[in-house]
This record gives structure tokens, C-alpha cells and sequence, in this order.
């Protein structure tokens, strides 16, 4: 707008250990893409395409304004627009626990894309832990919202989405904590204040 060249920022550390999960040249689905920081990413630096599902207005403006192409639409509502296996890999970063209808979503991931990749936010960390232990609910750098003004409608660990994959009848295919940029592949539902996990339908 202003003539200046627009420029292109980094994603974090945590942005970049999901990218490497995603195979170069994949078909990518995004939902709950924020401003789109993550899939511009995959587009110019590894040769991928796709789309962008999200509804807040102010993140939709801004992945416009990357170039990246995107859907308004309230996750909610499912996935019906998309046919089965549309995509290459389906993304849900930190999206699953702000959602009413997480399960069917999850479902929903794995009937769209060959491949899921979600995160969230992991409560069993072990400062979450020790918070409930004292009486209070967690505030952390991943968890910094206060419980009566929390957008996150739910709380998981790794534990929990293994069970929740199995009774769903998924595949994990592979499964770590984040930390500070850091993969935590020893005791990460301790260890880790995210949970990562790569599946596909059983």
C-alpha cells in the first residue's frame, strides 16, 4: 500500500519444528490459519499450496495482505465445502481447543487430508500441574489467559489425544512436546507446554 516492499518475517521456532513436518510440495489446509504467517511459509519455502480457513476479519485482512489465499468460515460448522482427501496434510495449530465440536473436527481433519497435524495447548505440563496442586488454575507463556476469560473451551494432554486418536480410529504416525522452540521427545506430557501430533485414518 504504502510502496514499501513487504517483508517477510521468520516463523518461531515452535512455526518451524511443525513445518518440517509437512512434505515438500504438499497440498496444505490450514484451519484456524490466523494471519497466515505459518502456510505463507510453506508456500515460499517449501513449494507448497493451499488455503487458509479463518473467520476473525482482522486475521483474514492480514493473510490477504501475505498473498495468502483464504476462506472465511466458522470451524463449527465442519467441513462440508471440502471433498474427501482435498489435501495433501490438513493443519489445526492451537485451533482444536477453541472449538465446540473438537471431535467431530478431528475426524473431519483426517477425511480431508491424507495427513492431520495438530497441536495444542498440553495442561499436564508440569507447571500446570503444579498450579492445580496449589488450588489455581494455570496462567503460562502457552496457557496466559486467566480461567474466567480463557478462550479455550477445553483442556488436553498428549495422553488425552492418543486416547482420543484410538477411540476415533486414527493413526499417530508421530507424536512430541514443544518447548520454548525445542522438540521434547523424553517425557513430553511432563515435559512440554505443547502437544504435536502427525496421524492419518487407521
Amino acid at each position: 500500500m504504502n510502496g514499501l516492499p513487504e517483508v517477510k518475517t521468520q516463523p518461531s521456532a515452535n512455526l518451524l519444528s511443525i513445518a518440517r513436518l509437512v512434505p515438500k510440495g504438499s497440498r496444505v489446509l490450514d484451519l484456524g490459519c490466523g494471519t497466515g504467517e505459518l502456510l505463507d511459509y510453506l508456500i515460499r519455502e517449501r513449494g507448497c499450496s493451499g488455503y487458509g480457513v479463518e473467520i476473525d476479519d482482522a486475521n483474514v485482512q492480514a493473510c490477504v495482505a501475505r498473498g495468502v489465499n483464504v476462506i472465511q468460515l466458522n470451524l463449527d460448522e465442519g467441513l462440508a465445502v471440502f471433498g474427501d482427501n482435498s489435501f495433501d496434510v490438513v493443519l489445526q495449530i492451537d485451533t482444536l481447543q477453541h472449538l465446540r465440536n473438537a471431535e467431530v473436527m478431528l475426524r473431519e481433519t483426517a477425511r480431508v487430508g491424507r495427513i492431520g497435524i495438530v497441536t495444542f495447548p498440553n495442561f499436564a505440563h508440569w507447571p500446570n500441574r503444579l498450579a492445580v496442586l496449589r488450588g489455581r488454575m494455570p496462567v503460562t507463556k502457552t496457557l496466559p489467559y486467566q480461567w474466567y476469560d480463557t478462550p479455550n473451551i477445553r483442556v488436553g494432554t498428549l495422553r488425552d489425544f492418543e486416547a482420543l486418536a484410538v477411540k476415533n480410529q486414527l493413526r499417530v504416525l508421530d507424536e512430541f512436546g514443544l518447548q520454548d522452540g525445542r522438540e521434547i521427545r523424553f517425557w513430553p506430557n511432563a515435559r512440554a507446554s505443547r502437544a504435536v501430533f502427525k496421524f492419518q485414518r487407521a
